[in-house]
C-alpha cells in the first residue's frame, strides 16, 4: 500500500480480510473483537480503535506508518464530512496546522 486508498478505512480492512481470505470470524478473532463489532467496522457504523493498528499492520504484514496514515485520513476526512467544512475553513485549518509545526520547530 503505497497510496492512499479513497475507501473508508473499514471498507479497507474488509478489502484486506478479502485478499487473505479470511471471514469476518477469523479476523476478528486474531483482533480480540467479536464478529458483530468487526462487521460495524467494515461497514462503517463503528470506529476501529487505533490501538489495534499495531496488531492489524502485524496480521496483514504492512508498513504501519503507512496503515496509520491510512487510517488518519479516513478519521480527518469523517470530520470534515461531518461538519460539513468548507474548502475555506479547511485552508485555515492547514495554516494553523502550519504555525503549529512552526512554533514547534522554534521552540525545540
Amino acid at each position: 500500500m503505497t497510496s492512499l486508498m479513497k475507501t473508508t478505512f473499514g471498507e479497507y480492512i474488509r478489502l484486506l480480510r478479502n485478499e487473505h481470505e479470511l471471514t469476518l470470524t477469523q479476523l476478528a478473532a486474531k483482533l480480540n473483537l467479536d464478529s458483530a463489532n468487526l462487521s460495524k467496522i467494515e461497514n462503517g457504523k463503528r470506529d476501529f480503535d487505533e490501538k489495534r493498528l499495531p496488531k492489524l499492520a502485524k496480521i496483514f504484514n504492512l508498513n504501519l506508518t503507512e496503515l496509520r496514515n491510512e487510517y488518519l485520513t479516513d478519521q480527518i476526512g469523517k470530520q470534515i464530512y461531518e461538519t460539513n467544512c468548507t474548502k475555506q475553513l479547511l485552508q485555515v485549518a492547514e495554516e494553523k496546522a502550519e504555525y503549529r509545526r512552526l512554533k514547534n520547530i522554534k521552540t525545540a
